[in-house]
């Protein structure tokens, strides 16, 4: 029985071209000096032996690491629930597979902002994706790290978002073009940089038609949703159109309002933000507005790999998604 071939290893294609293994590491890495002779030959012996570098042992040499750590702040780990986390992890993992390097998921506790450090200090870890970015966290991590935020970034980092700004105007500019005169919000979480843009885009869209602003806390669930919409109606009886930054809030607070008997679109509009599967999937449909999730991630991901300094800031573009709801 003829056993299997062993794989072929620096050692033996430094052998083969008659180099030292540091040169042959030099050369195939692609990083420090050698002769022109000698890259030839390194070369000639990778390709005879069917020589396939090794991912995770080339990023420990190099000091590297052999993974990304996609880091989710919240004030519980239940954040690692949220669809967007699913979205993005799956993003990311696809544009890290592509280099041969792993992912994992790590919660960042508000309260606990030096363990961003500690995972930034990791040798293990190539990089970070910092989602949900805060000052505190940020600050703890070290200037050579390889990090790169989903959410805006206080620091001189990579920082990829949504324009939820201009999404938020598009939404509520929507209902009240639809002759909806008092729009409630329920925000997301008020640490949240992201909460603090959409509601400044809300504040102006009702002002500038002369509506009253009603603003509801929320915290992008479903639960907190129903909440919401129940405590709306209780506040403002007359309230005509509800939007939610979030669509799991938005669709918490349709089904809320359709169990205490509202008509909906009929007596109050609801509408959303993000997108995901399940908002077309709801009766009746979910108006809402984009999130390109997967191009914001594979974009950080695609920056900590290449350690590209980026624009500080790169905005993805929302677009409006019209159905029943609104």
């Amino acid at each position: 029985m003829v056993g299997k071939r062993r794989d072929a290893t620096l050692d033996d294609v430094a052998h083969l071209a008659g180099v030292s293994v540091a040169t042959a590491s030099r050369v195939l890495s692609g990083r420090g000096p050698a002769s022109k002779a000698a890259r030839q030959r390194v070369a000639s012996a990778a390709t005879e032996l069917d020589y396939v570098p090794h991912a995770a042992a080339r990023a420990l040499a190099t000091r590297s690491g052999t993974r990304l750590a996609v880091v989710v702040g919240g004030p519980t780990a239940h954040v690692l629930n949220d669809p967007y986390v699913g979205r993005v992890l799956a993003a990311t993992a696809e544009a890290a597979a592509a280099r041969e390097v792993g992912v994992s998921l790590h919660w960042q506790p508000l309260h606990d902002p030096a363990e961003l450090g500690r995972l930034a200090e990791n040798r293990g870890i190539g990089g970070v994706i910092l989602v949900n970015p805060t000052e505190p966290a940020l600050a703890v991590v070290p200037k050579s790290a390889r990090v790169a935020a989903i959410g805006i970034g206080t620091r001189d980092i990579p920082s990829f978002e949504v324009d939820n700004r201009t999404g938020t105007a598009r939404v509520v500019e929507h209902l009240l073009a639809g002759g909806r005169r008092r729009v409630a919000m329920v925000t997301g979480p008020s640490w949240l940089p992201c909460t603090g843009r959409a509601v400044t885009a809300y504040l102006r869209a009702v002002d500038e038609a002369g509506a009253p602003p009603r603003l509801v806390p929320g915290d992008f669930t479903a639960a907190r949703g129903e909440a919401a919409a129940a405590e709306i109606m209780a506040r403002w009886p007359d309230t005509d159109a509800v939007f939610a930054l979030g669509d799991l809030s938005a669709l918490g607070a349709l089904d809320a309002l359709r169990r205490a008997g509202v008509d909906v679109p009929g007596d109050v509009a609801v509408a959303g933000f993000d997108d995901i599967a399940f908002a077309a999937l709801s009766r009746p449909g979910l108006t809402t507005t984009t999130n390109p999730v997967e191009d914001i991630a594979a974009g950080a991901a695609t920056a900590v790999l290449d350690r590209r300094r980026s624009s500080p800031l790169t905005f993805y573009p929302s677009t409006l998604v019209l159905r029943e709801s609104a």
